[in-house]
């Protein structure tokens, strides 16, 4: 009997040590995790590594308890109450993906409070290894430059182009200048280029192209997987840029990221990357079931049959934390006592206190008492992970790595190229290229259904004459139905035309089956083959369908009514010169008349020699001599000043100056008013047969900084949602007040269209180019198109995704530019049919009418009524001097002059009123008259 007791009681306290070592398989280690917004597959990675952890029954220590927080903001303040908020949580080490400016202050806290910071990466050279501290950040991800430098020499690249968006990249580029012996000739960065986003980046790469077009470029882009694949699929849809002479080097682990080979950008142009993530590993096969299992709706990022290498290093960076504790744990059981419940810790956590807190009372840090021991034990894990060996050195950097040096190629898939390890360097493998897709086969029997969309002077039906039927094709007309019978004819295929159902050309609509209306709808899901129509190629649509090389290349242009053409003013025939011009003529004029007069007065030449009898009245400007006789100058001011006038308007006065002096002013001033009228003249015409248009809008910058003309685009159409999604200024500005005034929108051109006639110039419609273009050749002639493109896209043939139609298009496409009949085609649906002739707008062009010469003919009757008045005056004021002189009265030398003026009275004899002026004091026997045929003014 006391056998047996001794047997139960030995079994008891079997079974209750048992009890306490399942127990202790449901302790808690808590983790602290700080993500940037919009890191949603690494997030899900980690989430699906913690689970996957837990549910591990086999050997299992421990269970992790993750508490997760998520930012949107580089704000050093509240990041730092964030991460304090995690250290009152207990948290035994903090994992993280977050910017670089993140990064700063969360390793700040790292470091200070000892707490193990694992991450996926962070920037280059963090904490330098000289500086003796032990640094409590690990990153995950290995460092590349030095497979960047070795790439380089091996594809022998002698000048390359570094384009980088953070200051990660930055410190790439000097760690390659360094790697290089200065001086070397044989190598140089060519351009270097901090990109701040898509946009920025192809505009760079425009002007390169314009600088040298044909030399080979060989781009270094180091920035994030999203941007590497939006700037490749940009520069291909780009018709600027060139594709044969670049060849692109992925700097960072992007092509671990989903290259869809669906998306053809991605195979027309060279591309090399690295890859961590080597899918033919056992251990990867086995994560991607599981990763492709996951729901990507409530597993945002999985889903996939490929993970980025961001996602797969925080995977790892779980494990490597698993082992570190493992390691502890196996070392010491009990070394993280009481921390199955935060109650449970008390005040056992840290150093005496319940938590780590970021604030002690007793103003000195307290650090977190594991973080030292749980930190060099994380330096010391080795496991297989999904990025392969997962080893570090003792400054916490990866070592013993292999990244996959990858390419993908015009045609062909992505391929292995080499191999880099950091211990053997680069080391080519051989290559198995294989071809995207297989050849297409064209069934030529079939009857290709083709949508297309009502629109002038792309697709129009056409009116049935009377006693015609138009059946099938027949019914439509146009620049897209000639264009369809071209491609048909190129690929030999049957073909019928269809009316898209709803009217549109293809927005995200998530009401109709396949996601997409219109058109687009329509390929989606399989409804027609192809869609030829003026339908524009954006990376939205492409995504879904395909498009060939397009077929007409286009912009959004600004259309406005046209103003009127001003009437030409009274005084148009001034116009030729400008105003300072004729002001200067002006004081010419007088400075010249002035001139003459004072070198005739001081000139001798310029004086002659009266008689002593002759009246002073008769005579110009006089003297007395000393002999009685009389010294007259016939450059009197009114005189020069008639001088001038008769010589500026190219007729001979009756006087001419007969000294040097005289004569030397006289030729410059022939010589002055000879360039002028000749200059006048030669402008003349010009000027008055162009009528003048005054446009209120001259370019987009002119449109934007105005708010009196309102200005709008087709609703839901690729324009209105160009501006919905631009982040230029200009174009943000524009959307903003288009978008606060929602009545601006219109629902089809032709409502825009005619909104514009009728707005009297208040109103402006963005539009595609052709469309303006068309409309503007249209009658009644009224509408005109305004400054430069705002962008640069094209129209293309749309199939349907992986459609055998596709490569035959494309080439169809090319082959019909190259021949020129695409150019024919745009003639003659624009400019071979307007409505708004030319010719007969020339030929009244080159007519003057009255009010272009108006204002000579005022100048005319002016000068004519200013003579008769003058005449007037002059009739009376010598009929008075008269009066005077003959004591009579006013009123008989009124009618004396009138009779000799009427020509009555020519005999009168009283000569001493009208004594001939040609008469110089009297005459003898032996004297003739001497005769002056000078005018006296």
């Amino acid at each position: 009997m006391g056998r047996k007791s001794l047997f139960f009681g030995i079994l008891l306290v079997f079974l209750l040590n048992s009890k306490v070592g399942q127990c202790s398989i449901s302790e808690k280690i808590p983790l602290g995790a700080i993500f940037e917004q919009g890191t949603d597959d690494v997030q899900t990675a980690f989430k699906f590594a913690i689970a996957n952890h837990n549910q591990n029954d086999s050997g299992r220590r421990f269970e992790l308890q993750a508490y997760v927080d998520v930012i949107n903001t580089a704000d050093a303040f509240k990041l730092s109450r964030l991460i304090c908020n995690q250290f009152a949580r207990g948290v035994y080490s903090m994992v993280g993906a977050v910017s670089p400016d993140s990064f700063d202050t969360l390793h700040s806290y790292s470091n200070t409070f000892q707490m193990p910071f694992v991450t996926p990466w962070f920037p280059e050279k963090v904490l330098a290894p000289s500086s003796g501290f032990l640094d409590f950040a690990i990153s995950m991800r290995p460092e590349y430059h030095q497979a960047i430098i070795d790439t380089v020499k091996y594809y022998g690249w002698r000048r390359i182009i570094y384009l980088y968006d953070s200051n990660d990249g930055l410190l790439r580029l000097q760690q390659i200048y360094q790697a290089f012996a200065p001086g070397n000739e044989n190598f140089q960065v060519r351009t270097v280029r901090r990109i701040s986003n898509v946009t920025d980046a192809l505009h760079f790469l425009r002007g390169l192209e314009e600088q040298s077009r044909w030399e080979n470029k060989y781009v270094v882009l180091d920035c994030s997987a999203d941007m590497a694949k939006e700037i490749v699929v940009g520069h291909v849809r780009d018709i600027a840029l060139g594709r044969r002479t670049y060849h692109y080097l992925l700097s960072g682990l992007v092509m671990d990221d989903r290259w869809e080979s669906e998306v053809v950008e991605y195979g027309a142009i060279n591309i090399t990357g690295f890859r961590i993530v080597d899918g033919s590993r056992k251990p990867v096969k086995e994560f991607l079931e599981g990763w492709k299992r996951l729901d990507p709706v409530q597993s945002q990022g999985a889903g996939r049959e490929t993970i980025s290498a961001q996602a797969a290093l925080i995977y790892d960076a779980v494990f490597v934390l698993v082992e570190a504790f493992n390691k502890i744990l196996r070392k010491k059981p009990d070394n993280f006592k009481n921390i199955n419940t935060r109650a449970g810790r008390g005040q056992f956590y840290n150093n005496g206190s319940k938590i780590l807190d970021c604030y002690p009372p007793v103003g000195w840090v307290s650090p977190w008492e594991h973080g030292d021991k749980i930190s060099r034990y994380l330096r010391k894990v080795e496991i297989e992970g999904l990025t392969g060996e997962v080893r570090f050195s003792e400054e916490g950097r990866r070592q013993n790595y292999t990244l996959h040096v990858v390419e993908m190629t015009v045609n062909s898939a992505m391929v292995k190229v080499a191999e880099w390890s950091d211990e053997t360097g680069f080391v080519p493998v051989a290559a198995k290229y294989t071809r995207l897709k297989p050849a297409a086969h064209i069934e030529r029997n079939k009857t290709y259904i083709v949508t297309t969309i009502v629109e002038e002077p792309y697709i129009s039906v056409r009116k049935e004459e009377p006693g015609e039927l138009l059946m099938g094709n027949d019914r439509f007309e146009g620049y897209c139905k000639d264009l369809a019978e071209l491609i048909a004819k190129k690929l030999k295929i049957n073909y019928e035309l269809r009316i898209v159902k709803d009217g549109k050309y293809g927005t995200e609509n998530n009401e109709v089956k396949g996601g997409w209306d219109g058109m687009v709808g329509e390929l989606v899901r399989n409804e027609a083959d192809l869609a030829i129509a003026p339908i524009t190629i954006t990376s939205e649509r492409e995504r879904v369908i395909d498009f060939s090389k397009p077929f007409m290349s286009l912009g959004i242009s600004i259309m406005i009514k046209k103003p009127m053409k001003q009437k030409p003013g009274v005084f148009s025939f001034l116009n030729p010169l400008s105003q300072e011009i004729w002001i200067s003529v002006l004081f010419a004029f007088v400075g010249v008349s002035i001139v003459l007069f004072i070198v005739s007065r001081f000139s001798p030449y310029e004086w002659r020699i009266l008689h002593p009898t002759d009246e002073p009245m008769r005579h110009p400007p006089h003297l007395h001599t000393n002999s009685g006789g009389t010294m007259a100058n016939d450059f009197s001011l009114l005189n020069s000043l008639w001088f001038s006038l008769a010589a500026f308007m190219q007729q001979g006065g009756d006087i001419s100056p007969r000294s040097i002096s005289g004569r030397i002013v006289g030729a410059c001033w022939w010589f002055f008013t000879l360039i002028i009228i000749s200059s006048y003249t030669a402008n003349l015409a010009a000027f008055l047969t162009v009528e003048r248009m005054v446009v209120p809008i001259n370019s987009p910058e002119d449109l934007a900084s105005q708010t009196e003309v309102e200005y709008g685009t087709l609703y839901h159409g690729a324009t209105w949602d160009f501006f919905r999604r631009s982040q230029i200024t200009l174009h943000s500005r524009m959307w903003e007040f288009m978008n606060s005034r929602k009545h601006v929108f219109v629902k089809t051109y032709d409502e825009g269209i005619r909104r514009v006639r009728q707005s009297k110039g208040k109103y402006a419609l963005l539009i595609e180019t052709p469309k303006n273009d068309y409309i503007n050749e249209r009658d009644p002639c009224d509408t005109m198109k305004v400054g430069r493109n705002f962008d640069s896209k094209g129209f293309g043939v749309a199939t349907p995704l992986g459609s055998p139609l596709r490569d035959a298009v494309n080439l169809a496409v090319l082959s019909l530019k190259e021949d020129g009949e695409l150019t024919k085609l745009k003639n003659k649906w624009w400019y071979d049919r307007t409505e708004c002739p030319k010719d007969k707008q020339e030929s009244m062009r080159n007519e003057l009418s009255l009010s272009n010469v108006a204002g000579v003919f005022y100048i005319l009757i002016g000068g004519l009524f200013v003579a008769m008045g003058v005449a007037a005056l002059e009739f009376c004021y010598k009929s008075h001097l008269e009066a005077k002189r003959a004591k009579i009265p006013i009123s008989d030398a009124l009618k004396n002059k009138a009779r000799l003026t009427l020509g009555v009275g020519r005999d009168f004899d009283n000569g001493r009123y009208y004594t001939p002026a040609n008469q110089i004091g009297p005459t003898t026997d032996n004297e003739t008259p001497h005769s002056n045929t000078h005018t006296q003014v």
